[in-house]
């Protein structure tokens, strides 16, 4: 029996959607909190290979999720190439800065990523014994947009106004950073699905903040450059893109990079969605993540909605963003529960 995200991701459409939710492994949860004090910070946990795991396995054995997603951090990826990286207590990560084409020189080049990112990789293997058989592996990258603006900016920002700095006054420094990311990130991924992934997703999650041309140029194209290496190296790999808060660049986003399936975020209704996107394939989301906080009869109603919207196609029932820290995880029952019920 072919797993349900296997099949949803084939394009069938099922009687019941399957279900994971974005960091699904995380703070929310009282298991997670006590693992991640075990491994000392956010960075060891992300090289601790079975710890790692097991906090990719703790969402699986409390909700019986149809997926699993490898807990890692898209930052990973910088650091492998040379940045470096830090997480700042409650402030989130921090990283070296990249402003100029010297900045990319300076990145270690693709072929020595590995060695950094080996753990992770030994992650996948336990996972791809320990998984129960009906639950999907998924791996991840960052996009190489959302990527850059952490590597230009040295943290996360509103606007992403340092990337879009540079990517205006310094084309060919900022394209040269975005081929370097794209390059690395194939490589990454592929040795994610060597090592037992099934799926892979690509997190854009600064991916609205780009328009017209710069969208094409910096959303569409990268993702169709590793979406089509990826299915040249693993033929039948199913991708799924997640271009957040895109709006009309959902539309045709699957079409156009070779994606299996498209993650919607919660700025657009799930009607919207199923008319302009479904339409054309698999489609993800998207419950706004903070039913998971309120709950209450609310949170079964807006659940529904989302089923009933998305059920006359292929769909992957989520969150249109992660499950914040304060969410109640008697919620994620609920939400669960009103989806297979």
């Amino acid at each position: 029996m072919t797993k349900t995200i296997l099949r949803a991701l084939k394009g069938e459409t099922l009687p019941t959607p399957p279900i994971w939710m974005m960091r699904q492994a995380g703070r929310y949860l009282p298991e997670y909190r006590a693992t991640r004090a075990q491994a000392g910070d956010f960075l060891s946990l992300c090289y601790n290979p079975e710890l790692a795991a097991e906090v990719t396995l703790q969402p699986i054995r409390r909700y019986g999720f149809d997926a699993a997603i490898l807990f890692a951090d898209i930052l990973l990826l910088p650091q492998a190439l040379g940045a470096e990286l830090w997480f700042a207590t409650g402030e989130g990560p921090r990283m070296s800065t990249i402003t100029d084409m010297a900045g990319v020189e300076a990145l270690k080049p693709k072929e020595e990523i590995h060695e950094t990112l080996s753990p992770v990789y030994e992650t996948c293997r336990i996972l791809a014994r320990e998984l129960p058989k009906e639950t999907t592996f998924i791996g991840f990258a960052g996009a190489p947009w959302t990527v850059a603006t952490y590597m230009i900016a040295g943290r996360g920002s509103p606007d992403q106004a340092a990337a879009h700095r540079l990517k205006d006054t310094d084309r060919p420094a900022f394209t040269a950073l975005i081929d370097r990311i794209t390059e690395a990130t194939v490589d990454y991924l592929s040795k994610q699905v060597e090592a037992g992934v099934e799926v892979v997703k690509i997190f854009d999650s600064w991916a609205g903040s780009l328009k017209g041309q710069d969208f094409d140029d910096f959303a569409v194209e990268p993702a169709r450059r590793i979406i089509a290496e990826l299915k040249a190296r693993h033929p039948g790999l199913p991708i799924i893109a997640f271009p957040r808060e895109a709006g009309d660049g959902y539309i045709g986003f699957a079409e156009k990079t070779g994606a299996d399936c498209v993650a919607i975020d919660n700025s657009v209704t799930p009607e919207w969605a199923a008319e302009h996107v479904q339409s054309t394939g698999c489609v993800q989301g998207n419950l706004d993540p903070s039913y998971m906080v309120t709950g209450g009869d609310e949170l079964v109603k807006a659940t529904r909605r989302v089923v009933d919207a998305f059920s006359g196609g292929p769909h992957i029932f989520n969150l249109g963003h992660g499950i914040t820290p304060e969410a109640d995880p008697d919620n994620v029952a609920r939400m669960i529960e009103a989806v297979r019920g």
